[in-house]
């Protein structure tokens, strides 16, 4: 037992020597570590400065900036661990780097890319804090731009995070990319109204909106003859193109349409069925003059159409003519 804490106090005494002659180089290596540390905290500032002045991008700024401080740091700390132990090679410690790194990029390697999309979006900067951007069933204003997601708040105000690969490889929707934006609708008139007088409402109609611009003008085009009205196609620009604009201003332009095309007594027709039988306008079949969309033409002494009622009679009649017929043969 004696022995036995003769070796450990030994041990100890070593111990505390060792670390007394260690702590100047010890001492020297806090010192060096605490210059790389505030040399660091310069690098960021200057970097972050850096980028708000040329690239407008806070969230840009910041990623690079954290960036430049943890290389400078990572630095700083194999500097000072040189001083500390001399006897340490950096060439060795990149070694089990290396080799861990391997294990680390295949266990994280959604991470990792998710991590480069976002440096290269923060670098490109297809969209920028603010913008409201469509990707897939997303919509909304972006709200932070991350290294590892990006976070956008949508119009009924929910949080959506979508990981930075998928943003940087699939199709997105910039809406506020520039300065103006173009919306469309279609109006149908009927067929009995007059196309260059409806065109003439619709173009005053879209005119008068305030938020409409004159420079694009609107434009009142023709899309289609469809099978129950003749549908015209609304075109017009305005500004600025945010989601809350566009609706206000499609509300404002569909209002002021429906109020001019009412006035002018021009029809807005809805869907309609009608039900023509076989032989309804055999008479006036071909003739155009007689006969239009299957009915015939209110003037002369043409055949009226037949109504569902005496369609049902004359099957009556026809289905009664054999037992009548029987009848008179039993009678004779």
């Amino acid at each position: 037992m004696h022995s036995y804490v003769h070796e450990s106090w030994h041990t100890v005494e070593t111990l505390v020597e060792n670390f007394f002659l260690l702590l100047p180089q010890l001492i020297l290596g806090i010192v060096v570590f605490s210059v790389f540390l505030v040399l660091a905290l310069g690098v960021r500032w200057m970097v972050d400065r850096f980028a708000r002045r040329y690239r407008q991008a806070r969230n840009l700024s910041l990623v690079l900036g954290r960036l430049a401080q943890a290389v400078v740091l990572a630095l700083g700390l194999l500097v000072a661990a040189t001083v500390v132990a001399p006897s340490f090679h950096i060439a060795d410690l990149i070694k089990v780097l290396g080799i861990g790194g391997i294990a680390i990029g295949f266990a994280f390697r959604d991470i990792l890319q998710n991590f480069l999309a976002g440096i290269l979006l923060l670098l490109h900067e297809p969209f920028r804090l603010g913008d409201q951007i469509k990707m897939d069933e997303f919509e909304g204003t972006v709200e932070a731009i991350e290294t590892r997601a990006t976070v956008i708040r949508t119009y009924d105000e929910r949080r959506v995070v979508i990981p930075n690969g998928e943003v940087f490889t699939k199709a997105v929707i910039v809406n506020t990319a520039y300065q103006k934006r173009r919306s469309e609708h279609i109006v149908g008139i009927g067929y009995g109204d007059d196309v260059e007088s409806a065109k003439k409402v619709i173009f005053e109609a879209v005119k008068q909106i305030p938020a409409v611009l004159t420079e694009p003008a609107p434009d009142v085009l023709v899309l289609d003859l469809a099978d129950f009205s003749v549908q015209i196609l609304v075109r017009y620009w305005f500004s600025p193109p945010e989601h809350r604009s566009m609706v206000q201003v499609r509300n404002d332009v569909l209002t002021a349409i429906k109020r001019k095309l009412t006035e002018a007594g021009i029809d807005m027709p809805y869907p309609t069925h009608q039900i023509l039988f076989h032989d309804q306008t055999e008479e006036t079949d071909g003739d155009r003059s007689r006969q239009r969309e299957g009915w015939p033409a209110r003037q002369g002494n043409i055949p009226q159409p037949r109504t569902v009622a005496a369609v049902i009679q004359k099957s009556l009649e026809r289905a009664s003519e054999p037992r009548e017929a029987g009848e008179q043969r039993q009678a004779a």
